[in-house]
């Protein structure tokens, strides 16, 4: 099992909305609590195989205190450490997953459509390097 000392999270590196998601959590992480990877490395598919979640999932990943959170439940627990007014997002934690997912789940299912796919992962800045796993 990995050391999970921060968190990590596993996004689609080819899709433009999920690298753009990555560069503003990098933006608003100004204590570099999380690490990232994308769902397509090899450390994304080990890290997929050690917290038993499947290999074809087009979902947000976060791996914080080593217990994954997907879909709306990641993206709500990502918002707890970011600074500014993110953290009032989690307020939306008392809605229930199945109902958020509704949300989530229409833009994870259009999100190529309306921002586009890349045709490989993003490679990190210099000076974001160390904050990539892959």
């Amino acid at each position: 099992m990995v050391n999970v000392m921060s968190g990590i999270i596993l996004f689609d590196g080819v899709c433009n909305f999920c690298n753009h998601s990555v560069q503003f959590i990098l933006k608003r992480d100004q204590h570099g609590y999380f690490k990232f990877a994308s769902l397509q490395s090899e450390v994304g598919q080990k890290l997929l195989d050690e917290y038993r979640l499947p290999h074809d999932m087009s979902s947000f990943v976060l791996i914080d205190n080593n217990k994954p959170y997907i879909k709306s439940s990641a993206a709500l627990k990502v918002c707890q450490y970011l600074d500014g007014p993110w953290k009032l997002l989690t307020v939306f934690r008392l809605t229930p997953a199945p109902i958020r997912n509704i949300v989530y789940n229409f833009i994870a299912k259009n999100r190529y459509r309306w921002f586009g796919k890349r045709e490989s992962c993003m490679l990190p800045s210099l000076e974001q390097r160390s904050r990539f796993l892959d």
